[in-house]
């Protein structure tokens, strides 16, 4: 592995200069690695940061990525990753007119994690720096304790997919100065939603009253806005003070509740074990955003590397060989869903539709699909349009807000079913539906989502911690439930419960043509897990 030359570095630079000046944001420095196949390979497991800590299954990985590249010789054009500098690593036989495509792209990639809200996390340290730190304590550890240490990191990694990421977010967001007063949080949050279920148009015109009151009366625009609240509700007060008497209970993510409350990590010989957890709890928070944002990555990526390598002169005589990558990476297959492809062409709608202005309401009043087509008010707000959604999407609200019938009509965008062939003895596959709402659904359920744990130490006895696995429509997988709760049960030091729900099959199943699906209820269970035996019982 080795820095890129002079004469690629200086493509890279000139490649910057035409980035920033159609709208990109990132800093100066940044690092180009020219790696072979077999840097690739080793890199990989370790999600590409050369100095994360060493793990055994890396090494299955490496074993793994060399039989397989054997069997099917292939590369990455290009791989970066958000560090303070980005660091990103190129094959070693690019030509020029690729290279300039593929560090438009990492370009992309660069200004999405620099100023995407959700990487927020990231901007103040860099992560190489850390994983080098944690590393060496890794292997300190090692030294000292042998296979022990290898134990808790795989109980730990069981485990790092339930880190409170968005705990961890939200609180760089809160400004002092911007902060609202906790009353006032009471009233708008908990008092009109939840005891008043009041209508939304009311809680609109609640904020509104309130802005009016601050724009008018300034800092003393608040005690204005309650005289009205208390003269309309006078139990407000009573219901505030009360909610101040009770004490707020701070939700934990499982692995800092066992960093922060485990009697058995606590003991002398088994501190160190905190050390690891924490290391795994930390690159776990670390990474979250990048697989909470790959579509709107890779599509914003994909969007500017061909935008601008199309305005570049250094296209010329390979308009062709550009053709046929840029097809390779962004192509729509018509079974599955390839990232690239999906987002950038959802990047090319808003453009166009914020250009039309059909963002507001006077569009999506609209149901006359001959004049939805024509409408064009000329707002040209376009880039404006898609910056403000770089900055503050994630793929969930990304797919959830943009992806209507108008997007799925016009790519043929469309959910697959697939039934089996008796005559064949085939699989077939056919389109099941072009409806926005069950392609969009298809596309929200492939997104990451890790499960719902809840930590209820009330509900435990004797010592036991009570897990409750808050149901949202998928099951958690079975054949991990006992592996996983060995190692909570061994890092909490007592008995583990877990409370989930599982499927109940009613009816049998329907036919090989494709006939009616069972039909399934939930049922609420209570998994056991008590000196490495696990029992299941039915509630």
């Amino acid at each position: 592995m080795e820095l890129i030359n002079q004469h690629t570095k200086e493509i890279m630079e000139g490649c910057k200069v035409r980035a920033r000046a159609a709208g990109l944001s990132f800093t100066d420095e940044s690092l180009e690695y020219i790696v072979t196949n077999r840097d690739l390979i080793e890199l990989s497991p370790k999600v590409m940061i050369p100095t994360l800590y060493d793990y055994w299954v890396h090494d299955v990985e490496v074993l793994r990525g060399r039989g397989e590249y054997e069997l099917y010789p292939h590369n990455p054009y290009e791989t970066v990753i958000n560090t303070r500098p980005p660091i990103s690593f190129y094959n070693d036989n690019n030509p020029d007119w690729l290279n300039v495509m593929i560090f438009y792209h990492v370009l992309g990639h660069i200004d999405f994690f620099q100023n995407n809200l959700y990487f927020r996390h990231t901007w103040e340290y860099d992560f190489t720096g850390q994983a080098l730190s944690d590393k060496r304590v890794i292997a300190k550890l090692r030294a000292e304790k042998g296979r022990w240490v290898d134990y808790i990191l795989e109980f730990a990694r069981s485990l790092d997919n339930l880190v409170g990421y968005h705990a961890e977010l939200s609180p760089l967001f809160a400004s002092p100065e911007r902060a609202c007063s906790s009353r006032l949080n009471y009233y708008f949050d908990v008092f009109l939603q939840v005891e008043k279920k009041a209508a939304v148009s009311e809680y609109l015109k609640e904020i509104a009253r309130y802005n009016e009151n601050i724009e008018a009366f300034g800092d003393d625009g608040e005690r204005v806005f309650f005289i009205e609240v208390t003269r309309k509700y006078p139990e407000m007060e009573a219901h505030y003070q009360k909610q101040l008497t009770v004490k707020r209970v701070e939700r934990y993510d499982l692995l800092r509740f066992l960093i922060e409350n485990s009697e058995f990590l606590a003991k002398d010989e088994n501190v160190w074990m905190r050390s690891v957890l924490e290391v795994v709890r930390k690159t776990s928070i670390f990474f979250q955003p990048q697989i909470r944002t790959k579509i709107m990555n890779e599509g914003w990526a994909s969007y500017w590397h061909e935008k601008l390598f199309l305005e570049d002169d250094r296209i010329k005589g390979h308009e062709v060989d550009f053709a046929r990558v840029h097809a390779g990476v962004t192509s729509m297959p018509r079974v599955g869903m390839n990232p690239y492809a999906l987002g950038m062409r959802l990047m090319y709608q808003l453009k166009e539709v914020a250009d039309k202005g059909r963002t507001g309401y006077d569009f999506h009043r609209l149901t006359d699909a001959e004049m939805r087509k024509k409408y064009d008010s000329e707002a040209g707000k376009g880039d404006e349009f898609l910056f403000r959604v770089r900055s503050n999407y994630c793929d969930y609200l990304f797919i959830k807000d943009f992806v209507d019938q108008d997007f799925t009509d016009r790519f043929d965008l469309f959910v697959t079913g697939k039934r089996l062939d008796p005559q064949r003895m085939v699989w077939q596959y056919y389109v099941k539906s072009r409806d926005a709402r069950q392609y969009r659904d298809m596309v929200l359920a492939s997104l990451y989502h890790p499960p719902f744990i809840e930590i209820a130490p009330e509900r435990g006895e004797h010592g036991s911690l009570y897990l409750v696995h808050h149901f949202e429509g998928k099951q958690l997988v079975q054949d991990y439930i006992a592996n996983t709760m060995v190692g909570i049960e061994y890092l909490w030091g007592a008995p583990v419960q877990l409370e989930t729900s599982e499927a109940v099959v009613q009816s049998p199943r329907g036919n090989r043509d494709g006939g009616e699906e069972p039909e399934i209820t939930w049922q609420r269970v209570v998994y056991t897990m008590k000196d490495k035996v696990l029992e299941r019982k039915a509630l």
